[in-house]
């Protein structure tokens, strides 16, 4: 199997098991904007089955409703998370996602103990679940469970919301806070995601219930 390196790291985040937590980061360097391998946030929170966690990363953001329809997944590039369950900061579970183009569906591997850790990685053991990507328009998603594994894969609305008007103001000095509501930069653009839920007793998560998550996208070397 081939070795796969670090092209790009979203914001990580520490929670309990019954908890919720996101990180983003929209509009990256030029070398990853627009490309599969740009993340633009991470979620990880309890299932509505309180038994289970979820876990998000969405990609490719700023798609507009035109060029969402063409978005696609790179099956060169490996979607991972990252779980550290004893507060070392390095990972002791991985949750992989990659994508096959021959068949048009979303591999999932993990939770699993990596070979590898940090900017190395390499795809985990074998498939656990595996998903159709769902298309852009169609009146319901497509979601797959396997070994008590569900995942969807495939485009969805951008659910994060920031003012950037408003924070440029704030940064600049010409204006001390945001307004209530605000507007939505992000309101009518699209993103990849990637959802992935799992039984919370196959994450090792210690007596605290805190684990650490951070989401990566790797590319072929």
């Amino acid at each position: 199997m081939k070795k796969l390196k670090l092209t790009a790291i979203a914001l990580g985040c520490t929670l309990t098991v019954a908890g919720i937590i996101y990180a983003a980061d929209h509009i990256d360097s030029p070398n990853v904007t627009g490309q599969a391998t740009d993340i633009t946030d991470l979620y990880v929170f309890q299932g509505e089955n309180k038994s289970n966690m979820v876990f998000v990363a969405n990609t490719q953001g700023l798609l507009s409703p035109g060029a969402t329809g063409t978005a696609k997944f790179n099956e060169n590039t490996l979607i991972q998370f990252s779980i550290d369950n004893n507060g070392d900061n390095v990972e002791d579970l991985v949750l992989q996602g990659k994508y096959d183009a021959a068949s048009g569906k979303m591999n999932v591997y993990g939770p699993v103990k990596p070979t590898e850790t940090g900017t190395k990685s390499k795809l985990e053991g074998a498939v656990k679940a595996s998903v159709a990507v769902t298309t852009y328009g169609a009146s319901t998603p497509t979601v797959a469970t396997q070994n008590g594994i569900s995942v969807f894969a495939g485009p969805r609305d951008d659910p994060f919301f920031f003012d950037l008007d408003a924070y440029k103001k704030v940064i600049a000095g010409t204006a001390t806070a945001f307004a209530k509501p605000g507007k939505d930069t992000f309101a009518g653009t699209n993103v990849l995601s990637l959802i992935i839920e799992v039984p919370k007793s196959i994450l090792g998560a210690p007596a605290s219930g805190a684990v650490s998550v951070w989401a990566t996208t790797r590319t072929k070397i």
